[in-house]
């Protein structure tokens, strides 16, 4: 009850933006947890209905090019549009984050190296990066993921050095210094903390991009590969429904636009909250 009440608190204290973007991030996690579950159809149902064919009581979000179920194939889709976006984010945010407290901690040279391998990385426009990674190396699954994460993890550390190059002058830090604490104490025990909340920020923008960036490989035809496929081959592969207005390439792009849209609006009201969690925290 307690954990509850403490979620209760937390949404209610963000703003009506911030509440239907949590509940429509929520909402796509589930989906993409119990898809298999819920798909009316397999996903796979070559002929099932009409090629391309509209929204009906039988097909709710139409048919595809094979007369497969789009409602049936978003939900599939769903496990690899979030699913890569979301470990992609994960690991960028956590890589990032430890090495710019290790660059922290130790100053000198290792702050150096690192500092100046992480701007050349920046230098590099992430997309083009991206598709030259994925056109050597393959477009696998395992891939797709240090792909984004390579190409991501420079943002993270970029924003989390920010962060602890300020806090490591704090006098409690200092103090903890004087006392003979260890370096890596001092970044996990002291400085981490206080990192949190901001970094969680810069998570969630992160795992928009990360969505956008996978979303467009696969749109190119370098992303997820058949029989497998996210968001983003949903669309190429309905291409042609395009000129008849069939909603199965309209469907899947609007599930790209209502998870980053809906991501956005609660990180938006995270930010709104920051005061608070400072005030908080300084208590």
């Amino acid at each position: 009850m307690r954990y509850l009440s403490a979620a209760w608190h937390f949404f209610v204290a963000l703003t009506p933006a911030g509440r239907l973007g949590l509940l429509v991030s929520l909402f796509w996690v589930v989906i993409a947890i119990a898809g298999q579950a819920l798909a009316p159809y397999p996903v796979n149902d070559i002929g099932a209905g009409p090629l391309f064919g509209g929204m009906s009581a039988h097909y709710w979000l139409g048919t595809d090019y094979l007369g497969r179920d789009i409602l049936s194939r978003i939900i599939a889709g769903s496990r690899y549009s979030i699913g890569l976006a979301l470990t992609s984010a994960i690991l960028a945010s956590v890589i990032g984050t430890l090495l710019a407290l290790l660059a922290a901690v130790s100053g000198s040279w290792l702050e150096e190296i690192l500092g100046r391998i992480n701007d050349a990385l920046l230098v590099l426009p992430g997309k083009v990066m991206s598709l030259m990674i994925v056109a050597v190396f393959g477009s696998s699954l395992p891939m797709l993921i240090i792909t984004a994460v390579f190409t991501y993890w420079p943002g993270a550390y970029r924003i989390a050095f920010a962060l602890a190059s300020q806090l490591r002058n704090m006098d409690y830090v200092r103090a903890s210094a004087l006392r003979g604490e260890s370096r890596w104490y001092l970044a996990i025990h002291e400085i981490l903390p206080n990192m949190i909340h901001p970094m969680l920020t810069d998570f969630g923008l992160r795992f928009v991009y990360i969505v956008l960036l996978l979303s467009g490989l696969s749109f190119l035809g370098l992303g997820v590969q058949p029989p497998q496929a996210d968001w983003g081959s949903l669309v190429r592969e309905n291409l042609q429904g395009l000129f008849d207005g069939s909603p199965a390439i309209l469907m899947p792009a609007l599930a790209i636009a209502s998870l980053t849209i809906g991501v956005n609006l609660f990180i938006d009201s995270l930010q709104n909250m920051r005061p608070l969690v400072r005030v908080q925290e300084g208590v």
